[in-house]
């Protein structure tokens, strides 16, 4: 018989190490594999019952190390990190690459019509709201007040920004008006994430040492977390939405797409999926998902506060949301 799989392999942290890029981007080319949005509701309970089980130090019998690894990372890409929930489908990482991928190949293709751009950018930030909040830090309860509020202000701010870019756009060649719907995306982000988030912004997100243990929580490390965030996302749509305006550019002045010009959107989604494909992942890893930052960065009543109860701790940990 196969000897019983340990117990003292630690599934709290990734498979890889997380202090490399390249162990980064091996972990979330997991996370944000698009084939996890297909995994049934029975595999996404079965891999739940192995985690819960294997953390309570119950190991399923003739489970393997590779399975205990595949049931995590089927675990963590369907339940929050700090709450537990199941995430909205659409939410979670899995679903960036095809969701993405429509949403701005249609953006990229209907850019010149003002209803058109209206439209897309608000399934956008629509989309992206719902990702923001899926993806947030920390496990403090959101009310529909100030979710509602949060929407409203990212979508519309975001929005504005887009139809503002769009009318310049007016003025400069056909080639650069494509990179409009990019630049729109860019300051939309900068917008849409710290509103989401905001209640991060106004009363922290929980922070711990290295053993886990909780300390607080901290305005400061929401900064750092979203700002991460932001810059992430940003160069994450950014291959996806600098390199097909050249290749469309090109394409659409060869014979094919003036003969069959219904073929300019599909062609120009799959360029954006084959993009985001490495861009999502890739861009994810740039900053580790447990972020630190040195104590003496904190707010100065939440550093005498963990001088005086913990004087060994010179760091601090906190999951930067997604």
């Amino acid at each position: 018989m196969a000897a019983e799989l340990s117990t003292s392999i630690n599934i709290k942290e990734p498979r890889w190490d997380q202090s490399t890029f390249i162990g980064r981007a091996k972990h979330f080319f997991t996370v944000t594999d698009p084939r996890n949005i297909l995994l049934t509701n029975e595999q996404l309970t079965h891999a739940h019952k192995v985690i819960t089980d294997y953390r309570e130090g119950v190991v399923s019998p003739g489970l393997t190390e590779d399975e205990l690894w595949r049931a995590k990372y089927i675990f963590d890409s369907a339940f929050h990190p700090d709450t537990g929930e199941k995430m909205i489908l659409i939410g979670r990482m899995s679903a960036q690459v095809p969701m993405n991928m429509t949403i701005t190949g249609c953006m990229m293709t209907f850019y010149k019509s003002t209803p058109a751009v209206l439209f897309w950018q608000w399934i956008n930030q629509s989309f992206n709201a719902i990702v923001n909040y899926t993806n947030r830090s920390g496990d403090a309860p959101i009310t529909v007040n100030q979710l509602g509020t949060a929407y409203v202000s990212a979508t519309t701010g975001a929005v504005a920004t887009a139809l503002g870019l769009n009318a310049l756009s007016k003025h400069v060649s056909p080639l650069i008006g494509r990179f409009v719907p990019f630049a729109a995306v860019a300051a939309a982000n900068c917008i849409n994430i710290p509103l989401m988030r905001q209640r991060e912004l106004q009363h922290g997100i929980p922070i711990t040492d290295e053993n886990d243990n909780r300390l607080g929580e901290s305005t400061k490390a929401a900064q750092q977390a979203i700002s991460q965030v932001v810059v992430s996302r940003i160069l994450m749509a950014s291959p996806g939405m600098a390199i097909p305006p050249f290749l469309m550019n090109h394409l659409e002045k060869k014979a094919f797409l003036k003969r069959f010009p219904w073929m300019s959107a599909p062609i120009q989604v799959s360029l954006v999926g084959f993009c985001l494909v490495f861009a999502t992942p890739l861009c994810c890893a740039l900053f580790p998902q447990k972020s630190s930052m040195s104590v003496s960065r904190l707010e100065p009543e939440l550093q005498e506060k963990i001088r005086a109860n913990h004087p060994g701790v010179e760091r601090v940990y906190f999951n930067k949301g997604l």
